[in-house]
C-alpha cells in the first residue's frame, strides 16, 4: 500500500486554480497540471517556499490534480499526536478519496481559513483538533464530492441521482461508466458558492472506509528512517548560532553585563543586550553556549518572584484555601453546597498539594530566523503550537505587519503546552538576534536553559470538604483551589475574553458527571510572580488528583468499595459507568495480590470518559513506589483512528507517571533550583509498567485522547498506596522521601 506523503505545493502546481467558497469560508481548488511533491522539510533547507505560505493569501483546503492526486490542508501542527493524519483523513472520508492518492499539506498561518474553532485561531492544544474540526471537515469533504458529481453529471448528460462514488472515482450506476477525480478536474466547473449539504447527507458510520480504521500516520516513516526534520535540524545559507542568558526571574532585566570572558571565546561574533537577557551570537552552537556561560550579569530586582520560596509559600496557599470565610472566584456551583454541608450528618475534609512541574519536551526550544537587512520582513522556521500567534509575536518584535513574516511550521519534538504561548519567546530571540547581526540565526536553548527558564504547571493546594447524610449518601461537596492564575500569564487575550476565568488552571475542578446534588468549586487566586503555563492535562492534573483521592477517602469512610462507590455516583451516566466497569474487568478488580494493591480513578475530560486502575508495590525501606501494571479504558466518542487513540493514551499514562512519582520544580528566591534530567527525573524505560488500554469507540461526537489519561495516574497510584499501607499521601510527586515520611508518621501515630 502506498503511504500518503507529507508534502507541500510548488508555485507552479498551484498557478492555475479556481476556488469555491463555502458559507464557513472553506475553499475548494482544482489545479490544472500534475502533482509536483516537495517535502515540507526540504523547504527548510532550501528556503524555497510556495507563494501560498503567506497568511494573507487564500489557500485551498482541497486541490485535485489531473493525475488524480488530491492535496488536503491540515491546520493542526504535528507534535506526535497524529493530527496531521487524522484531520485530512476526516475530510478524505466524505470526499470518498483514495487515501493512497492523498498528499497532506501543512496549512499556512491564516486564522480566517484554518482557525481551530475552540480558540478562534490556529492553535493545536487541549486535545481539541479532531473534536473541533470534525464536523466542518466532513461537511466540506461532502461539498467537494457533490461538485464532482455535478460535473460528472454534466459531462455525461445524466441525472446526478444516477451517480455514486468509489475511492476517487465517479460511477454511473446504470451503465458502469467511470470517471476519475483527476479526469473531472481537467474540465471541472467550480461554482462560486459551495453546494448545501445537510447533516443527513453525510455518511453513516457504517459506511466509513477511513474513519474508525487504522492507517499509518503520514509522518512516521520519516521519523523511523531519520529523514524527519525539526526546526533544530534546519540549515540555511550563511546561518550562525545564538544562545541566550535570560533573567532568572520573570520581569527582571540585565543591569550590568561583564562580557570580557565571553568575547574571548573563539567564534563569538556579537554580544547583544536585550530587555530580558543577553544574547551571544557565534559561528557554532558550542561557542555560543560557552560564551553564554562565561557572562557575568547583575539582574534588576523588578520581578515579583524575587524572594519567592515555593516550599515556604505552601503554608500561605494552604491558609488561603482553608479560609472558607473568604469567597473565591466561582468556578462551578450546583445546588447549595453551604447548606448541604451545614445540614450533613458527617463532614470530611482533606488537603492535597502539587508542586510546580516542567514540560520536559524532548526537543529543546529553538528557532531559526532570517530577518531582511532593512528589518522590514523575516522568514522563520520553528515548531510552534500556534502558527498565527508565532507570526504575530515575530511581527510585534520587529514592529512590522504580520504579512511581512513567512513562517515554516515544522514538526515539533514535543509540545505539551510549552510551544503555545502568545509571546513565543524562543522565536522572538531568533528574530531579534538575526536583526542585530543581519544574518540568519538559529537560537538553541540548552536543557538547562529550558529548565531554568521554564513555564510551569503551577503549584496547587486543594482543600476539599464532603458532606454525608445519615444514610451515608454524599450530598455536598466544596472544593477550593489556591494557585497562581495560569491563563492570565499564558494568554491574557483569551483570559479577558473568557470573563477572566482561569480555564487552564481550574480545568477539572468541576464534578459534572458525579451525582452530587450540592457542589461548589472556587478559585483562590495567588500571585507569586512565577512563570506558569498549560501543561499536558492542564488543571485536570492537580485537581483530579485531589478529587479522585478524596472520593476514595469518602468511600473508605462509609465502607464502600471504590469501584462500587463510583458506579453509584455515576448512575445517570451510562458511558461513564461503562469505562469504570470495563477497567474493573480488565484489572480483575477484587483479586487478592500478594504484596501489591490496586487503586482506581475516573475522569470526564471534556466529554471523553476515562477510567484507570494502577497496581503497585512499596519498598518500605527505600520509600520507592513501583507501578507494575496500569489498565485504562477510554471512550473518546467516535475513535477516528483507534490504534492512535490507544497509543496516545499510553503516552498520556507514561507522562502522568513521571508527574505522579518524581517530577518536581522548586524555587528559592524566585530562582528555579533544578537544571537537567539528573535532578528533574522523568520516567526511564525501566520505570514503565505494563500498559493495557481498551478503546471504546462509540457513535458520539469525537472528543479527545491526547492527554485524557494523564490526570488519572497519580490518584490511581495514591489510592492503591492507601489500600496497601493504610496511609494516604496527599502530595505530588509521591517521591521516596515523602513516602518514607508518610509511613513514619503513620507508625508514630499508631
Amino acid at each position: 500500500m502506498t503511504q500518503p506523503e507529507f508534502s507541500t505545493l510548488t508555485p507552479e502546481s498551484i498557478a492555475r486554480r479556481r476556488f469555491m467558497v463555502g458559507a464557513a469560508g472553506l475553499t475548494f481548488g482544482v489545479a490544472i497540471g500534475t502533482w509536483q511533491p516537495i517535502w515540507a522539510q526540504a523547504l527548510a533547507t532550501t528556503g524555497d517556499a510556495p507563494t501560498g505560505a503567506k497568511g494573507t493569501e487564500m489557500s485551498p483546503w482541497v486541490t485535485i490534480f489531473t493525475d488524480g492526486t488530491i492535496s488536503i490542508m491540515s491546520p493542526a501542527v504535528e507534535m506526535g499526536q497524529g493530527s496531521l493524519t487524522s484531520l485530512p483523513l476526516i475530510l478524505a472520508e466524505e470526499l470518498d478519496a483514495d487515501w493512497e492518492k492523498v498528499r497532506i499539506v501543512p496549512a499556512p498561518p491564516n486564522d480566517a481559513l484554518y482557525a481551530n474553532p475552540a480558540f478562534g485561531m490556529m492553535y493545536t492544544a487541549g486535545s481539541t483538533a479532531v473534536r473541533e474540526y470534525y464536523t466542518s471537515l466532513r461537511m466540506f469533504g461532502a461539498q467537494v464530492r457533490r461538485v464532482l458529481l455535478q460535473d460528472a453529471a454534466k459531462q455525461w448528460n445524466v441525472q446526478i441521482a444516477e451517480l455514486t462514488t468509489e475511492p476517487s472515482v465517479v460511477v454511473h450506476k446504470p451503465t458502469g461508466r467511470r470517471l476519475s477525480y483527476g479526469d473531472i478536474a481537467a474540465r471541472a466547473e467550480i461554482p462560486a458558492q459551495a453546494p448545501e449539504i445537510k447533516p443527513e447527507d453525510l455518511k453513516k458510520p457504517a459506511e466509513f472506509r477511513l474513519i474508525g480504521r487504522d492507517v499509518m500516520r503520514v509522518e512516521l516513516p520519516q521519523k523511523v528512517n531519520g529523514t524527519a526534520q525539526y526546526s533544530i535540524d534546519v540549515q540555511v545559507p550563511g546561518m550562525v548560532y545564538a544562545a541566550l542568558l535570560r533573567a532568572p526571574v520573570e520581569g527582571s532585566r540585565p543591569e550590568k553585563v561583564i562580557d570580557h570572558d565571553a568575547r574571548s571565546v573563539p567564534g563569538v561574533l556579537k554580544i547583544v543586550s536585550l530587555p530580558y537577557g543577553v544574547g551571544v551570537v557565534a559561528t557554532t552552537p558550542f561557542a555560543a553556549f560557552k560564551a553564554k556561560n562565561a557572562l557575568k550579569v547583575t539582574w534588576s530586582k523588578e520581578g515579583k518572584a524575587w524572594g519567592f520560596d515555593s516550599e515556604k509559600q505552601k503554608a500561605a496557599f494552604s491558609a488561603a484555601a482553608r479560609d472558607i470565610a473568604k469567597k473565591g472566584a466561582l468556578w462551578e456551583s450546583v445546588g447549595d453546597a453551604a447548606e448541604g454541608l451545614k445540614s450533613a450528618t458527617t463532614v470530611l475534609e482533606a488537603e492535597y498539594s502539587t508542586d510546580f512541574a516542567y514540560h520536559a519536551q524532548m526537543e529543546p526550544l529553538n528557532s531559526v530566523a532570517s530577518v531582511a537587512a532593512d528589518g522590514g520582513s523575516a522568514e522563520i522556521w520553528c515548531g510552534t503550537q500556534g502558527q498565527t500567534m508565532a507570526v504575530a509575536a515575530a511581527a510585534k518584535a520587529l514592529q512590522i505587519s504580520p504579512d511581512r513574516i513567512k513562517l515554516h511550521s515544522m514538526l515539533l519534538g514535543g509540545g505539551f503546552g510549552r510551544r503555545g504561548h502568545r509571546d513565543e519567546e524562543f522565536l522572538v530571540d531568533s528574530v531579534l538576534l538575526s536583526k542585530a547581526v543581519k544574518k540568519p540565526v538559529k537560537v538553541i536553548w540548552t536543557r538547562e536553559d529550558d529548565v531554568h527558564n521554564g513555564r510551569f504547571r503551577p503549584m496547587n493546594v486543594d482543600y476539599l470538604r464532603a458532606g454525608l447524610d445519615s444514610s451515608g449518601r454524599l450530598v455536598a461537596w466544596h472544593h477550593r483551589v489556591a494557585s497562581d492564575i495560569v491563563t492570565a500569564f499564558q494568554d491574557p487575550v483569551r483570559f479577558e475574553k473568557s470573563g477572566r476565568r482561569d480555564f487552564i488552571g481550574m480545568g477539572g475542578a468541576q464534578l459534572k458527571t458525579y451525582d452530587i446534588p450540592n457542589r461548589l468549586s472556587e478559585e483562590i487566586p495567588q500571585d507569586t510572580g512565577a512563570r506558569t503555563s498549560a501543561l499536558r492535562a492542564i488543571g485536570f492534573g492537580p485537581n483530579k488528583y485531589a478529587i479522585e483521592g478524596f472520593i476514595d477517602e469518602v468511600a473508605a469512610k462509609i465502607g464502600k468499595d471504590p469501584i462500587a462507590f463510583r458506579l453509584e455516583l455515576l448512575k445517570g451516566s451510562p458511558r461513564a459507568r461503562k469505562v469504570v466497569e470495563t477497567v474493573a474487568r480488565m484489572a480483575e478488580w477484587g483479586t487478592k495480590r500478594e504484596g501489591k494493591a490496586v487503586g482506581v480513578s475516573y475522569v470526564d475530560y471534556d466529554g471523553s470518559q476515562v477510567a484507570t486502575v494502577a497496581e503497585i508495590s512499596v519498598n518500605r525501606e527505600s520509600g520507592e513506589i513501583t507501578v507494575h501494571r496500569i489498565w485504562t479504558a477510554i471512550d473518546p466518542g467516535l475513535a477516528v483512528q483507534p490504534d492512535n487513540v490507544a497509543a496516545q493514551t499510553e503516552g498520556s499514562l507514561i507522562y502522568g507517571l513521571g508527574l505522579a512519582l518524581s517530577e518536581r520544580i522548586t524555587m528559592v528566591d524566585g530562582v528555579v533550583q533544578q537544571s537537567n534530567f539528573y535532578d528533574y527525573r522523568v520516567m526511564r524505560m525501566l520505570d514503565i509498567p505494563e500498559l493495557h488500554v481498551e478503546v471504546i469507540s462509540t457513535d458520539n461526537h469525537p472528543t479527545g485522547a491526547g492527554q485524557m489519561a494523564t490526570p488519572l495516574v497519580a490518584p490511581a497510584i495514591a489510592n492503591a498506596f492507601a489500600s496497601l499501607t493504610g496511609v494516604r499521601i496527599r502530595q505530588l510527586p509521591m517521591s521516596s522521601d515523602r513516602v518514607l515520611a508518610a509511613l513514619k508518621g503513620s507508625s508514630q501515630k499508631s
